[in-house]
This record gives C-alpha cells, structure tokens and sequence, in this order.
C-alpha cells in the first residue's frame, strides 16, 4: 500500500483541493469521486492525473489510462473522500480549460446561462439535465459556485466532464450568443408568456438566475423573450434547476428529438 496515514501530505494537499477553490484554480486539478463518475469522464475522453484507490473498500474494478494508481488505507481514503458512503475509487483531474471560442456546437444550437448559481447541487442537478437533452453548451456566468467543487461534481454525478462547461462574465456570454444568432429566452416568474407557447426550434440559449433573486437586470434587458412556469399554488417559483429542466424539455419536444 502506498500511503497510509491520513497525515500523509498528498492526502492533504486532495483535501485541499477538496476544500478550497483557490487550491483548484492555483493547481488547475479537480476531484472527481466514485466508480462511475469516473468512467463517465473517461468515456468523455478527459484523463486523470492520477487514480486513488482503497482496497478496503472497493467492490468493483475500474479500468483506467496510463495515469499513476495510488493505493491508500481505507482510513487515508475517508480523509479525502467527500461521499457518505465511498466507494474506494477518487481521480484527480486536470481542469478543462475550455473557453468561448473552443465551443462546436451543432447547427441548431441549444444552451444554457446559468447565471450566479449560488448552490452546488443546483448547479450539478443543471449539469445532468444538460447531458441528458444533449445541450451544446452550459455559460456559468459570474459564478458563485465553481463548476469544479466538489458538491456539483457529485451532484451531476460526472457530467461536469460530458458537457462542455465555460465559466465567463455576462457580456462574453452574450457576445458569443449573438455571434452565432442565438435567441436569448429569460426565465422570470414576472413574465407574462408561458414557456411551453415559445417557439424553440430555432437557435436558443436558455438563461436561470438565482432563486432568491432570479435574473438580474442584464439579461432581463436584453433578452429577446421572457417566460414563465404557471404557478397555481401558494409559491411563485420552482427550484432552478427543476425551471430548467423544464424549458430545456420543452425544447427538445418542440425538435422532435
């Protein structure tokens, strides 16, 4: 066994990185947690910089690159290990650099700005609804949250590495629309068009705020429709993630996928 001791100072520079964004951003490395989440980044054709496994507590075998493999006690893996329940199995990951221009989307493209994002796990609940409609694109725009925290790695469950992700300020995000003709759709409660009566057949970026304060006024000025989820109960709005899986689906109805 390589390491042992949770004292060990690899397993805590991993907590660190873990623990503090700016460790992320300085090492420009991730953690991605858990068996699955792990082949779906491979699959994504992302590879790690290095493998970290407890045979204590693994029950499934992970095929893997030409990345180093470190063994570690199952007392040095709980250190690191971010998940209630671990499964033995911890990568680190280079952080993608993708920005703006890298993007290839298809010829009728569908994305999402997701702006000011304060909690990870709706962030990484937005991350999974991306993947599953096939979204070209997800804009984290003047972020709160960093796509690379842990909590929304877990929380998309490794789609963090399947959807091309650009973490950019306000005015990029709406440049790089307009560049390539994308409609811009706001989700707002004050809306007076419901989302399911526009047409989103046609290039479209879909743009959520936060939950307490929704959008603010940048992309309410200058989106070319605004809509809403009609609300017939006592709240006036949905989780955010939940409102964005919603108008993504209506789009991807309204394409016949």
């Amino acid at each position: 066994m390589d390491i042992t001791s949770p004292q060990n100072p690899r397993i805590k520079h991993i907590v660190k990185l873990r623990e503090d964004k700016r460790q992320r951003q300085k090492d420009g490395l991730f953690l991605v947690e858990g068996c699955d989440e792990i082949q779906l980044a491979l699959s994504a054709g992302h590879r790690p910089q290095a493998l970290l496994t407890a045979p204590e507590l693994t029950s499934r075998s992970l095929t893997f690159p030409s990345a180093e493999l470190v063994t570690v006690s199952r007392a040095a893996f709980e250190k690191m290990s971010y998940r209630e329940n671990p499964d033995g199995w911890l990568a680190v990951f280079p952080i993608p650099k993708t920005t703006l221009d890298d993007l290839k989307v298809s010829s009728i493209p569908l994305v999402i700005v997701a702006e000011a994002i304060e909690k990870p796990g709706n962030l990484g609940a937005i991350l999974r609804t991306a993947d599953a409609a096939g979204v070209d694109a997800l804009l984290v725009c003047n972020p709160r949250t960093d796509a690379w925290n842990p909590n929304v790695v877990r929380a998309s469950r490794g789609t963090v590495l399947s959807v091309p992700v650009v973490e950019c300020d306000n005015d990029s995000a709406l440049a790089w629309l307009r560049s390539r003709g994308m409609r811009v759709l706001a989700a707002t409660p004050s809306a007076s068009t419901p989302y399911f009566s526009v047409d989103m057949r046609e290039p479209v970026a879909i743009t959520v705020g936060t939950e307490d304060k929704g959008l603010t006024d940048f992309w309410m000025e200058r989106a070319d429709v605004k809509v809403k989820i009609p609300m017939t109960g006592r709240v006036n709005s949905l989780n955010v993630s939940v409102s964005t899986a919603l108008i993504v689906y209506e789009a991807v109805r309204q394409r016949g996928q």
